[in-house]
């Protein structure tokens, strides 16, 4: 993938999402050139939280019963701590982001988004950070990690928190236009 022009990224979320770790990368791929769809378990709007209170709600662009994976080119999993809970006991979910890391399509994860990864089996041997809280849970399950504002490991791309945005949105875009356009990054 040469750049973001033509780009179509799928953002995982359910209720108890992070505001900010959802609708800045959303920002940030959407100012790049990329298509973004939110995409949830459940139609309608999804509750956003910032940090312990109830945030405005977001509208889902597409049910993930009608996503296919295929039909994108990369995935962000935003974070909060209810969002990645919620969705890693769904079936869907699951099989939803495991078929993104078995073809080794782009993934940013930040925050509690990890524990999704774990649940599809697609952190195993990959160095990565998140929010304190998962380190035991990603050590486990294979992960290396580190405590740093942003972790890329192949197409995964991994930080801790809302402060780490702008690294996570940067990496994950130069990610997504190369290398050798990286000079022409928009991040937010």
């Amino acid at each position: 993938m040469s750049g973001t022009k033509s780009c179509k990224v799928a953002v995982l979320a359910t209720d108890g999402f992070e505001l900010a770790e959802l609708i800045e990368p959303v920002k940030a791929l959407r100012a790049a050139g990329a298509t973004v769809k939110v995409v949830s378990p459940h139609g309608g709007e999804i509750q956003g939280m910032n940090h312990h209170q109830k945030g405005e709600k977001i509208a889902v662009d597409l049910e993930l019963s009608r996503a296919d994976p295929k039909d994108f080119d990369a995935l962000v999993l935003p974070g909060g701590v209810v969002n990645p809970d919620e969705l890693r006991t769904d079936h869907h979910a699951i099989s939803f982001v495991k078929d993104f890391a078995d073809a080794n399509k782009p993934i940013a994860a930040i925050c509690h988004g990890p524990w999704t990864l774990i649940e599809a089996g697609a952190v195993r041997g990959k160095m990565m950070t998140s929010w304190p809280s998962l380190q035991t849970d990603l050590r486990n399950a294979g992960a290396i990690w580190v405590d740093q504002e942003v972790v890329i490991d192949g197409q995964l791309v991994t930080s801790r928190k809302p402060g780490d945005l702008y690294a996570f949105n940067h990496e994950f875009l130069k990610l997504l236009m190369g290398i050798g356009q990286a000079s022409s990054l928009r991040a937010s």
